[in-house]
């Protein structure tokens, strides 16, 4: 990814607590040259300071076969927003776009222990619906292993990672103030993320 060095993401916990906000991403292998792409939920958590990317295809997918050969992209991203020249204070500007997204790359390692599986699929669970946990501890045993039987859960050890924000940090300071309040008040959600991103950005700087 093309990232100009003032919007580089350089703190590791930053782009791991993005990579969490934003958890559904894009999974990128190629097969003979050909890129194929998946959309899952990720979860995103850290051991021995690595970090780990776990989710799960459909076994009809084949995809799957090919995440353990070579290497993987994984994306995240989320909220962005068009940023109109009406918020600068010259006539001479453009439209732009601003956004946060996060390349990670590393090899895909299958998860094929039942156990493991259902491990798996019960974070998930905490993660995304806690208050399922309960319906799903009373569903059938063997019901669990039959739609275990059409996934494939696997994990990716992440050996690269691209952070990039582009919240306009080349503007000066009232026009970015500007373009936080004009966002602010969309009634657009990824607008509005991006909006506060550039505050605690602006803010932290």
């Amino acid at each position: 990814m093309y990232i100009p060095t003032v919007n580089a993401m350089t703190d590791r916990e930053e782009v791991a607590a993005f990579m969490k906000r934003f958890s559904f991403a894009t999974i990128i292998t190629a097969k003979e040259n050909l890129p194929v792409a998946t959309h899952l939920p990720f979860l995103v958590s850290v051991r021995d300071d690595k970090i780990i990317l776990t989710s799960h295809f459909a076994k009809a997918n084949e995809q799957w076969k090919t995440i353990v050969e070579n290497k993987v992209l994984v994306i995240f991203t989320e909220p962005n927003a068009y940023i109109s020249p009406g918020n600068y204070d010259k006539v001479l500007n453009v439209p732009t776009w601003n956004y946060i997204s996060v390349h990670t790359y590393g090899r895909g390692r299958l998860v094929t222990q039942t156990d493991k599986v259902i491990e798996i699929l019960e974070a998930t669970i905490g993660n995304y619906e806690s208050a399922y946990m309960q319906q799903w501890n009373g569903l059938p045993d063997d019901y669990k292993l039959k739609m275990i039987k059409g996934i494939v859960a696997f994990e990716i050890e992440v050996t690269e990672l691209q952070g990039k924000k582009k919240l306009s940090q080349n503007k000066t300071e009232p026009e970015q103030r500007k373009i936080i309040s004009s966002l602010s008040g969309s009634s657009n959600g990824n607008e509005r993320h991006i909006a506060d991103y550039m505050k605690r950005n602006l803010d932290a700087g």
